[in-house]
């Protein structure tokens, strides 16, 4: 199709901001990364920058060999699996009775307007936290999972997406004796590969990024998640160092370790989302636009 000079000059400018913008965001990740893969002696004098100097992978082979790091990653990884395959159930359960008309489900629209309640007005702090107290979460590990099961937001983008499927296909299955629920776990949810994968997406990266809730609800060190292992690395030379049998001859510092000890946060995210990106794309596009 043909461009004017006005359009070409658009996209152009549209580039090369796109470009600058992502070199602003990358220039802090690839000063971690180097940091991480400096000598002591390069990092105390400052001359890390964008590239590594005296690379060395001796931070990495600390953090690596850290069973408290490795614990607390293992926590996480669970927590995310398995709070996301819940989660993404149990909205699945309710954004498909929602999908209906109101001859099909007649409360679907008081449903509805509770839950736009609850995606607006959030809980207070301190009634929040003493319900999740009372109903016996506190320094539970459930507590990493069972408040994040379902997210209002992600379910209007679930039933949004029901909204669509044919009702010729849905006739047609209740005519051969197919029920609800084998509808939804037998041809709506294997279609519905889009949706599912931003929703995975979105509940995965908030259960492997929280803070706040093991910050509020946990006291025992055994059930701390990478974050609050990433935190007490960060602020405290005395828990990033405990490993350390000498501090003379080591090729790594305080610096080093926080450096590789974020990198090895963010990674796992890092490798799944390439693999995600073109479901989460097309499925945020449908849930956001078609009402």
């Amino acid at each position: 199709m043909f461009e004017t000079r006005s359009e070409k000059a658009f996209v152009t400018t549209i580039t090369i901001i796109l470009i600058l913008l992502s070199a602003v965001a990358l220039i802090p990740l690839l000063s971690v990364i180097a940091t991480s893969l400096s000598s002591k002696s390069a990092v105390d004098m400052n001359l890390v920058t964008l590239w590594p100097k005296q690379f060395t992978l001796d931070s990495w082979g600390y953090i690596v060999d850290r069973p408290d790091l490795w614990r607390s990653f293992a926590l996480t990884l669970v927590t995310t699996v398995v709070g996301t395959l819940l989660a993404l159930l149990l909205t699945a359960l309710l954004a498909y009775p929602l999908s209906k008309s109101k001859n099909e489900f007649r409360w679907g629209a008081v449903l509805m307007i509770g839950v736009v309640i609850a995606m607006i007005f959030k809980a207070p702090i301190v009634p929040y936290f003493l319900t999740v107290r009372e109903i016996g979460l506190y320094d539970n590990p459930l507590v990493l999972i069972v408040p994040h099961l379902l997210n209002p937001f992600n379910l209007i983008i679930m039933r949004t997406f029901f909204k669509q499927f044919s009702k010729e296909l849905e006739e047609a299955a209740f005519l051969e004796g197919c029920g609800y629920f084998r509808m939804l776990f037998q041809f709506v949810l294997p279609l519905s590969k889009a949706v599912l994968a931003t929703l995975a997406l979105f509940y995965g990266v908030v259960l492997w990024n929280q803070f706040q809730h093991p910050l509020l609800f946990l006291q025992n060190p055994d059930w701390f998640p990478l974050q609050i292992k990433i935190r007490q690395f960060i602020t405290d030379d005395n828990v990033i160092m405990s490993g350390a049998v000498s501090t003379a001859d080591l090729n790594y510092n305080e610096r080093t370790l926080r450096a590789t000890t974020v990198l090895f946060a963010i990674i796992p995210i890092i490798a799944v989302y390439p693999f995600l990106q073109k479901y989460f794309v097309k499925g945020a596009m449908i849930g956001s636009v078609k009402g």
